[in-house]
Parts: C-alpha cells; sequence; structure tokens
C-alpha cells in the first residue's frame, strides 16, 4: 500500500510539473515576460527605424529580433498578420532602393533589415498536447475517483462485489476458552460447531441446520466476540462483514453485494457468514421517508430471499449481531431465517469473575487481589467495561511504577469507569466543599437507616468526570426484580442530599439536579409504567408505539384522559413528598451522626464501608491519611472559586428494570 501510494503521488506531481511547463513554454506572457511588448510598440520601432533584425513566428504570433541598439525585444500580434508585416517591410525596402534622394534617403534604414519568417511547420507536439489537457485531466480525475470509491485501480467496476473478509483457522486466535460469562449462548454456538464438523450425527436424526443465528444484547455484552470464537472453532471458511457495508451512493449495490456474498459461501459451503450490526440493513420495513422502494428496503429483500426463499441449499450459517432487536423486520425474525435468537446479556457474578480472570490471566497480579470482592462491585458491567476496568488498573499501576496489580489500583479502575478520573486540580472552596460533604452524608446516612436500600460501599468528595462527589451503593447480589419498598427507599436516599443541604444550610443548591431528575422518573415509572399506584392501581398509563417515520423509534402515546393525567400528576408529587419526608425524619433524628460523617468526609475526602460502619457504630477510625491535593489550591483567587459550578454531586449506575 505505501509503493502505491507513493507512485501516485509521483505521478500526480508529474502531472503539475508538466501541465505548469506547457503553459509556460506556449504563453509566456501569462507569467509577466517583460520582453513581450504590444503590437503598437513595434510598428513605432519600426517606422522610427529602430530595428535591425525581424523574425516572424507566425503560429505563436510573436515577432522577435534585435534592436539597431543590439537589445532584444518581442512583441505579439493579432493573427493573419504576417502577411501584411511582410508586405509592408518588402514594400518599405523597395523605397530604400527609390531613384528619389528624398525617398532613399528616409527608408534607408531599412535597406539591410534583415527580416526571417518561420511557419513552424511540423508535427506541433505541445500544441496538441495543450488541446487535449482538458479531457486528459478530466479523465484522471474519473481515475482517481473510481479508485478511492472503491479501494484500488483493478476494482473500479466492482461496485456489486461483497467486501466480506474471509477468516481461517489459522488467522483467528480467538477461541471459546476466551469467552466467559455467557456460557448459554456458547453452548448454542458449540452446537452449531459440531453440526458443521460432524452433520451426520444430526441428519440421521433428520435434524436440519439452522439457517441463522440471531445474537442480541446490550452493548459491549460479546457479541462479536462469541462471532470471533466462532471463526476460531468452526474450521470452516468464515466470511466477517458490516451491516454498513451494503450501503451505497449507487442503486442496487446492496443488493449485489448480497447476492455476491451468498455466492461465495455457497461455493466453499459450509460456511458461516457474520454480519454486525444487521440493524443498519435489517430495520423495519416502511420505517422512513423512502416507503416501500427504499434502496436498504431492496437490500434487505434480497437478504430475506438469500436467506430462505426458494433457494435450499445448505451449508451456510448467517450468524447477526445487534443491540436493537426491536426494530428489526419480523420476516427476519420467523423460523426458517434467524431460528435461534440467543439473548447475549450482562454477565451475572460468577460470569464477572469469569470475565476477570479472562482479562487477568496474562496479568501480573499482587497477592492481595481478591476477583470476587471486585466482581460484587461491578453490577450491572458488561464484559467490555470489565475489560476496560483491568486496563485501567494496568495503566496506573504503570503509572505509579508498581511490577504488579494491586487492589487498590483495581478499586480505582472502577471509580474511574463508574463516574471518571479524579480531578484533584478542580477549584473548589471551602464553603463548598463543606456544601458538597453534607449532601454526600444525607445520601450515605439515608441509605444506611432505610431497610431495603442497597449498602453504602463508598462515599467521596473528589471531584470525577463532572460530578464534585459520589455515593456508591452496591447490592448484595444480582438483582432481576425490583419491589415496591426498594423503589420507596431509593426515591428516599435520592432525595437524602437535597433534604441535608436544606436542613444544614438553610438553602438550596444547583447540586441536586440529577437528584431530582432520577427521582421523578423513578416515581412516574412507578404510576405509569409499575402499577404501583394504590389510586390508580394495575395500569399502564401511556401506550408505547412506533413511529414509522421515525424509523420505528418509540414514543408515548398518552391514551388517558386529562383527568387522569391529574391524578398521575398527583400520585407522583405524593411519592416524591412522601419520599422527602422520610429521608428529613431520618436525617432529623440522626442529626449528630450526619455531622459526623460530613467532618469525616472534609477530612479526608473519601470514606469506604468499613470506615462509615465505624462511624456510624462509634467505633474508633484509623487516622487518616495525608491530605490529597483535592479541589482547593491555596492561593487561588476568590473569584475563580466562585465560578465553580455544581453539576449533580451523584452520579450511579441505574436499576436493573423488571422484565
Amino acid at each position: 500500500m505505501g509503493n502505491k501510494r507513493l507512485w501516485r503521488t509521483a505521478i500526480f506531481y508529474l502531472i503539475i510539473v508538466f501541465v505548469v511547463i506547457l503553459v509556460w513554454t506556449k504563453s509566456p506572457s501569462l507569467f509577466g515576460n517583460d520582453k513581450t511588448k504590444d503590437l503598437s510598440w513595434f510598428e513605432d520601432r519600426l517606422a522610427a527605424g529602430e530595428i535591425a533584425t525581424i523574425t516572424v513566428k507566425d503560429k505563436d504570433h510573436i515577432v522577435e529580433g534585435t534592436l539597431t541598439t543590439g537589445e532584444e525585444y518581442e512583441a505579439s500580434f493579432p493573427a493573419e498578420y504576417t502577411s501584411s508585416l511582410t508586405d509592408k517591410i518588402l514594400e518599405y525596402r523597395a523605397l530604400a532602393d527609390s531613384d528619389d534622394p528624398e525617398t532613399a534617403s528616409k527608408y534607408a534604414a531599412y535597406k539591410g533589415l534583415e527580416l526571417k519568417v518561420d511557419n513552424q511547420g511540423g508535427f506541433d507536439f505541445l500544441g496538441i498536447v495543450l488541446n487535449l489537457l482538458p479531457f486528459l485531466l478530466i479523465i484522471v480525475l474519473f481515475f482517481f475517483l473510481f479508485q478511492q470509491m472503491q479501494g484500488g485501480g483493478s476494482k473500479v467496476m466492482s461496485f456489486g462485489k461483497s467486501r466480506a473478509k474471509v477468516m481461517t483457522k489459522e488467522q483467528t486466535r480467538v477461541t471459546f476458552k476466551d469467552v466467559a460469562g455467557v456460557e448459554e449462548a456458547v453452548e448454542e454456538l458449540e452446537e452449531i460447531r459440531d453440526f458443521l464438523a460432524n452433520p451426520a450425527k444430526f441428519q440421521a436424526l433428520g435434524a436440519k441446520i439452522p439457517k441463522g443465528v440471531l445474537l442480541y444484547g446490550p452493548p459491549g455484552s460479546g457479541k462479536t466476540l462469541l462471532a470471533r470464537a466462532v471463526a476460531g472453532e468452526a474450521g470452516v471458511p468464515f466470511y466477517s462483514i458490516s451491516g454498513s457495508d451494503f450501503v451505497e451512493m449507487f442503486v442496487g449495490v446492496g443488493a449485489s453485494r448480497v447476492r455476491d456474498l451468498f455466492e461465495q459461501a455457497k461455493s466453499s459451503a459450509p460456511a458461516i457468514i457474520f454480519m454486525d450490526e444487521i440493524d443498519a440493513v435489517g430495520r423495519h420495513r416502511g420505517a422512513g421517508l423512502g416507503g416501500g422502494h427504499d434502496e436498504r428496503e431492496q437490500t434487505l429483500n434480497q437478504l430475506l430471499v438469500e436467506m430462505d426463499g426458494f433457494d435450499m441449499k445448505t451449508g451456510v450459517i448467517l450468524i447477526a449481531a445487534t443491540n436493537r432487536p426491536d426494530i428489526l423486520d419480523p420476516a427476519l425474525l420467523r423460523p426458517g431465517r434467524f431460528d435461534r435468537q440467543i439473548v447475549v446479556d450482562r454477565p451475572d457474578l460468577n460470569g464477572r469473575v469469569d470475565i476477570l480472570k479472562v482479562h487477568t490471566r496474562d496479568k501480573p497480579l499482587a497477592d492481595d487481589v481478591d476477583l470476587e470482592v471486585l466482581a460484587r462491585r461491578t453490577p450491572g458491567f458488561t464484559g467490555a467495561d470489565l475489560a476496560n476496568l483491568v486496563n485501567e488498573a494496568a495503566l496506573l499501576s504503570a503509572r505509579h511504577s508498581k511490577k504488579k496489580l494491586d487492589m487498590e489500583e483495581m478499586e480505582e479502575s472502577i471509580d474511574r469507569v463508574i463516574a471518571g478520573p479524579e480531578r484533584r486540580t478542580r477549584l473548589i472552596s471551602d464553603k463548598e466543599k463543606e456544601i458538597i460533604a453534607y449532601h454526600e452524608a444525607g445520601h450515605a446516612l439515608v441509605a444506611h437507616e432505610l431497610p431495603n436500600a442497597d449498602p453504602v460501599h463508598k462515599i467521596s468528595i473528589i471531584p470525577r468526570g463532572q460530578a464534585l462527589g459520589y455515593t456508591l451503593t452496591l447490592p448484595m447480589e444480582d438483582k432481576y426484580l425490583v419491589t415496591k419498598s426498594e423503589l420507596v427507599d431509593e426515591l428516599a436516599m435520592l432525595l437524602g442530599g437535597r433534604v441535608a443541604e436544606e436542613m444544614i444550610f438553610s438553602d438550596l443548591t444547583t447540586g441536586d439536579q440529577n437528584d431530582i431528575e432520577k427521582a421523578t422518573k423513578l416515581a412516574r415509572k412507578m404510576v405509569c409504567e409499575y402499577g404501583m399506584s394504590e389510586k390508580l392501581g394495575p395500569l399502564t398509563l401511556g401506550q408505547k408505539q412506533g413511529e414509522v417515520f421515525l424509523g420505528r423509534d418509540f414514543t408515548t402515546h398518552q391514551d388517558y384522559s386529562d383527568q387522569i393525567a391529574y391524578q398521575i400528576d398527583q400520585e407522583v408529587r405524593r411519592l416524591v413528598d412522601e419520599a422527602y419526608e422520610r429521608a428529613e425524619k431520618i436525617l432529623k433524628e440522626h442529626r449528630e451522626r450526619l455531622d459526623i460523617i460530613a467532618r469525616a468526609l472534609i477530612e479526608r475526602e473519601t470514606l469506604e464501608k468499613g470506615e462509615l460502619l465505624a462511624l456510624l457504630e462509634g467505633r474508633e477510625v484509623a487516622e487518616a491519611p495525608e491530605p490529597r491535593k483535592a479541589a482547593k489550591q491555596e492561593g487561588a483567587p476568590e473569584k475563580e472559586q466562585e465560578e465553580v459550578r455544581l453539576p449533580s454531586p451523584l452520579k450511579r449506575r441505574p436499576l436493573p428494570q423488571p422484565e
């Protein structure tokens, strides 16, 4: 690729130099040649007898020569002027030989005048090239345009060819041993591998190979990794392509590429096709302003025909991945096309432990690293999140010049993934630091006292990302259902920071903006979606429907009256007010504990779970560490400190929603 690019660059510059030379040769006057004069200047010199020699270049329309002073000149003249100039000079010569002494004396200077006429005959290569130059430039432009569109000169007209990458077992090193946390999906895909390796075993029972396998789940859950593992395990040709590779500016290219892809796979059957992000071409038909004649829909139609249609050839399996299965066309999801739909969800506790083992097996770990503790601290993390966690820990260890990854770096990397890196250079005044400390202490104390709230794992007032502080609560085990009592306690905990600010400082700040937003959304879901309102009962209020012209994106349609809408607002307000009163009651009853936690946060900036429990139980806590260079810096101007804004101090991962 490097040599081809070098040659293209060299040819491009050679063309530019050649054009400049041509223009310079053919039109020197364009570049400001001072010797070129106009016709009037030449005729004045000629009439004055100051010209010694003349050479006429007919095709270039230039007359040149020397003056009687020996100076060279050059003048341009219009077309068809050569004959009149020649006649004029011959006339002047004849007058110089006149018998009349006065006339002969007047034109004596023309008697020795040298005149040469250069007809410039023969083959004018430069002129022809200059005339053909615009056409040559157009041809070169189209040539490079097609090259860029197709990625090479040999593919100028191969728009309809598939761009799939063919991988063999030797090229792919990822196997099922590198996949963890999704055992069910691995088991399903292992069956496909066994079918390709030993089809007679299944055919003896009348079993048919699945036409397609759809992997769907949240981003980062390992769908593409599973496909790579299949490629490493299958031992058959593996064609990998993205859904966006079928989208092109030319009509019919997508459908042509689908045909070419399946033809290649069938020619080397048994084979596997992996299509990543299939929602790029498999979106619900009729969704969009293009209607039923949209180019993308023609690609989808061809894909449907290739997967089933009238072609009964077998031996080709299509594996597709998407995180938007709700927008796929129903014809894709029916049996006979995607026979198998595998959910690749976020891993549970044991799955996270296995994933951490995979990502740490080639890294030096210290003896204090406990992967089970890390797995408990990371509920809701996907495989990509855990991989990023381990990588961040390795980067932090290298930054601190450590030879191994220890628990301190692992814990810090979790905070970095959840809330972002620390921002210790952010200038925060002592007053704002105290407000943030009481805010986070309010969250922590309310969460500790509520029976159904998740235990507090860590509190910090060190700025991270967009937050100036955060309270991290973690469940004791993975949750798939959330009870009403847990949601009510969650509402109270969300409002604990606001209550603490108002109770201590008799004023409010903008720091609880995110808390109020979360509490309002949670209360509205409890009323409208979960049916947890005693007044309205078990009703779903507000039907979700897909807007066709918005690409099947879901919007909420108000299917209730204005009176019910008023009752919904009342119920949401009631839930929030009751949560506010519960948080206020807890903080007033435990005001001394609130002050203790806030003072400890101001002094230490971070409190772990054990330290918080010791403070709440009145036990002694280990001596505070060295003061960190946190928000405030000595000598910072007051104006800069006042300009600091308070985004939401609380940043937590969302609750798992009930199925």
